[in-house]
């Protein structure tokens, strides 16, 4: 089954009760039994929901796992696979990745003895090199937020087998149309799906995909356990935005392509970070391993002050300020006082998050719209 098909076929077959062709929302806390212990499959629904059954069901065959697991939120998910380690593990991230991953892993799981050393990744033989005994999972971001630095997903998770340590990748800005990283040799894969899978600004959810079984039942059971769900209208809300996920995506694509390129020509820009550029560090990684380049642009400027990316971001009529991104609209944000305000400053201009830095999240209206408004944002030429 093409991946355009499985979005709409997936895990999913009309309701038995009604022959709806839509998945219905279970709206429902608990199961009626015929007897203790004699159900349908469902009892309570913290364990077991139908509407999230079928999501998880759908977004599996999408990432071709063993299983899916969802979660409230995309750090929901992150908190449940790092509640996999014990005192003395190591994470092995990139040091480039989204603040509230950072903010996680160092102040909550830190304290908990559950150590994470942040590393460039842009070669994978070097990151072979920096794993240490106590190393049990290498965490990877590709494209990386906000720089859209690209990481070598199928190198590195090589490196990691030969030392028997678990990898997990964040695809959320990808999708599952542009990757799918446990055919890269990844073990798990994590989504906030509030972004392209939900596709419409209007669900906040996280997803942990396996390829393992082990993995899988051992991540069930924390989702019950701890009960970090989502409930069956976000879920059906997700279900929804997956029909038409390849669609939005390319889309965006395409209208990311023309304002990458419309934005390199203005003089007032010092640099445009997208991976579609053939000058692009790790570009033919991304030809590799993508089947386009993504729909999200960052960009910084020459006067590199807060108070010149602030000019822009009050300046947008169809980009609008806010957090999030991979939904139907554009949006404009600033990294460094916005997503990433939780990395120290030092840190953040370490790894090219500069002040100016403006992330953008290209939507699928016409790009000539967008265009324009971009222009009339910038400073003039």
């Amino acid at each position: 089954m093409k991946f355009e098909t499985k979005t709409i076929h997936a895990g999913i077959t009309p309701d038995s009760a009604t022959g709806a062709i839509m998945t219905p929302i279970y709206q429902t806390s608990t199961y009626v039994q015929d007897a203790p212990g004699q159900h349908k499959g469902f009892e309570y629904s913290r364990s077991q929901n139908p509407t999230r059954e079928t999501l998880e069901k759908n977004v599996a065959q999408l990432e071709n796992g063993y299983g899916a697991i969802a979660f409230g939120s995309g750090l929901a998910g992150i908190d449940a696979i790092l509640k996999l380690l014990k005192p003395g593990d190591e994470v092995l991230s990139t040091n480039d990745l989204y603040g509230g991953s950072y903010r996680l892993m160092r102040t909550i799981f830190e304290p908990l003895g559950i150590h994470s050393r942040f590393i460039s990744m842009d070669k994978a033989e070097n990151v072979g090199k920096e794993i240490s005994e106590n190393t049990k999972l290498i965490w990877i971001e590709t494209p990386t937020n906000p720089t859209l630095k690209i990481i070598d997903i199928k190198g590195i998770c090589d490196e990691a087998k030969k030392k028997g340590i678990k990898t997990c990748v964040d695809n959320t800005f990808a999708s599952p149309y542009l990757q799918t990283p446990l055919d890269l040799g990844a073990d798990m894969v994590m989504h906030s799906a509030t972004k392209y899978i939900g596709g419409h600004s209007d669900l906040v959810l996280g997803l942990v995909v396996c390829k393992h079984k082990a993995d899988f039942e051992a991540l069930k059971y924390i989702q019950n356990a701890v009960g970090a769900i989502p409930g069956p209208q976000d879920c059906f809300l997700a279900l929804r935005g997956i029909k038409t996920l390849h669609l939005r995506v390319q889309r965006s694509c395409e209208n990311a392509r023309a304002i990458a390129h419309m934005l390199r020509d203005n003089p007032a820009i010092h640099q445009v970070l997208y991976p579609g550029f053939t000058d692009h560090p790790n570009h033919e990684v991304a030809k590799n391993q993508m089947r386009d380049f993504g729909g999200m642009v960052s960009f910084d400027l020459k006067e590199d002050t807060v108070e010149a990316a602030n000019h822009i971001l009050k300046n947008t009529q169809y980009f609008a300020l806010a957090e999030s991104l991979g939904g139907v609209e554009s949006l404009i944000g600033h990294p460094p006082t916005m997503t990433h305000a939780a990395i120290p400053r030092n840190e953040r201009l370490a790894i090219g998050l500069t002040d100016s830095m403006i992330r953008l999240s290209i939507g699928i209206e016409h790009v000539d719209d967008l265009i324009e408004d971009l222009e009339q944002a910038l400073p003039k030429r």
